[in-house]
């Protein structure tokens, strides 16, 4: 299956952690390689090696990243008579579409604007290329595929650390609950969808705010909940947590490692 990957907003949030303010957030690394060969690795691992990267601010970032990518950066070789001999690979068997689609366009404009590119396939992947896991892809595309649905996502429980209060009329409080601890799921980033989503994806529009919401009320989304590993990449020190994980071998979403 395609992977579209969005890879062109300007992610404010990681601003101070980048030189010169330019580089998107996928680009940010993660031990030698950047967010987006991460995510990109996962969904190779399980076979999906067609990529359509949305790419808007930054977009020279990675369009150099991938002209100039050498495999001996992450993989062992041997050289011999001044030849590298490369003793594993990862990307030469990837076929990757790096489409410009614009500077400030929303995440689902991005995704009409490379429609043209998925063909005739009627089920593809989408992912906001800045979030890793170790979820079943597998299982999450076979459960799409027996649905009768136009979309899926990946819902998993809250991760941030604020506390629900819940408080009287008077004032006093009854209760104080971690968020992460109440009945509630959040979307994950990983999508399966059906060529359908873009009749219910107006110009400019939200994937998920407009097309899944539409696609919602009429019955056609189903959720795959996730309770395992899952962290986002949205902030200078989340982007920290990620690499100091790297470095000391604590890496469950490299599936491709086991």
């Amino acid at each position: 299956m395609k992977v579209v990957l969005f890879c062109g907003g300007r992610g404010t949030r990681m601003r101070s952690d980048l030189p010169g303010g330019t580089m998107p957030k996928p680009m940010q690394l993660v031990g030698p390689r950047p967010l987006v060969w991460h995510v990109m690795r996962y969904y190779a691992h399980f076979g999906h090696k067609e990529f359509i990267l949305c790419l808007g601010h930054g977009a020279q970032h990675i369009k150099d990243f991938f002209l100039t990518y050498q495999e001996t950066g992450s993989n062992d070789f041997v050289l011999r008579d001044g030849q590298v001999e490369l003793l594993s690979t990862d990307i030469s068997d990837w076929r990757i579409s790096l489409i410009d689609t614009g500077l400030d366009a929303t995440i689902g404009e991005r995704l009409r604007r490379v429609r043209p590119f998925l063909g005739d396939d009627e089920m593809f992947l989408a992912n906001y290329a800045d979030v890793l896991t170790d979820a079943p892809l597998p299982d999450i595309i076979a459960r799409f595929a027996a649905a009768d649905a136009g979309a899926s996502m990946m819902v998993v429980p809250p991760t941030n650390t604020f506390h629900v209060v819940d408080v009287g009329e008077s004032g006093q409080v009854g209760a104080i609950t971690p968020v992460a601890e109440l009945p509630l799921w959040v979307n994950g980033g990983f999508f399966v969808l059906r060529q359908e989503v873009f009749e219910h994806l107006p110009r400019d529009g939200d994937l998920v705010a407009d097309a899944c919401a539409e696609l919602a009320k009429r019955g056609r989304v189903i959720a795959y909940p996730h309770r395992g590993y899952w962290r986002p990449s949205d902030t200078v020190n989340q982007r920290l947590e990620l690499d100091s994980a790297w470095a000391r071998g604590d890496r469950p979403w490299a599936l491709w490692e086991r």
